[in-house]
């Protein structure tokens, strides 16, 4: 069996720095955790690939060819579909080392996740390259400290979530960019509460967006009620949470359940065989 992390997420939630760091945090208790890059549009990151998407098509490549012509996002979705369309150019790169554990770096483009099919088939053919898939969602901590915001980023979450149907963990990114006032408020969120939520909303509701409050309140019930979404904290600048984090997306993605326990066994000696040398 392998393993395969989606990093997924809005863009600028951290998720180049999430491979970084649990490239680095397997390093420290030696244990191999590699990165593959697919996004076309990538600029910088600070690991090692060992795949990189750009290597077979780049966004600049759909935008400056005179048939396509393709803006930013357009060009990006073409990208990943012609990554689908040349799924052989992948699998090879990735090998079949049994007990892989990958890190796929995806793009910032939420629409992939949130309704769109590409990311989707990616996932279908990673589980029948024998890889366990799990979804981890990354949204910056620091849009998520009022009522109608974390119910926002709740919701996208959510629509994440069923539109991939796979495992799924979802992190509030940059927590060690909070300031303590609004650590309070994120903990009256995290539970998650929905008195908490919808009273912080309900300081805000103008003429404009009364007539939606029931529908805020029964959305905020249904989250609370099903128990549907929980977020994680994340900060990197605590090693004692990123191994905490590691481990629940192992559980989630049944890390290492598959590996035989290895029993010495002993032979019993019979005493007829024992000729007292």
């Amino acid at each position: 069996m392998r393993y395969a992390q989606l990093v997924i997420g809005p863009a600028g939630s951290g998720k180049s720095t999430y491979c970084s760091a649990m490239v680095q945090h397997g390093i420290d208790t030696k244990r191999h955790i590699d990165v593959v890059n697919l996004d076309p549009a990538a600029e910088y990151f600070d690991y090692n690939p060992l795949v990189d998407v750009r290597e077979l098509i780049q966004v600049e490549d759909t935008m400056e060819d005179e048939e396509l012509h393709f803006g930013p996002n357009g060009g990006l979705i073409f990208c990943i579909e012609y990554l689908l369309e040349n799924s052989d150019w992948l699998q090879n790169k990735l090998g079949d080392q049994e007990d892989d554990y990958i890190l796929f770096d995806c793009p910032g483009q939420i629409e992939l996740y949130t309704h769109l099919t590409a990311i989707r088939k990616l996932i279908n053919l990673l589980q029948n390259w024998n890889f366990n898939v799990c979804s981890v969602f990354l949204v910056d901590v620091q849009f998520m400290t009022d009522g109608a915001k974390f119910l926002s980023g709740t919701m996208a979450a959510l629509s994440v979530m069923v539109n991939l149907e796979i495992p799924h963990v979802n992190l509030l990114s940059k927590m060690d960019l909070l300031s303590k006032s609004a650590k309070k408020q994120l903990d009256r969120f995290l539970e998650p509460d929905s008195h908490a939520i919808l009273g912080d909303i309900e300081l805000r509701t103008t003429r404009f967006n009364e007539k939606h409050q029931r529908l805020t309140e029964a959305i905020g019930r249904l989250v609370e009620d099903y128990s549907l979404v929980r977020f994680i904290p994340l900060n990197l600048k605590d090693n004692e949470n990123v191994a905490d984090v590691l481990l629940t997306i192992d559980n989630v993605i049944q890390f290492g359940e598959d590996q035989d326990v290895k029993v010495k066994e002993f032979e019993a000696l019979d005493p007829e065989d024992d000729d007292g040398g």
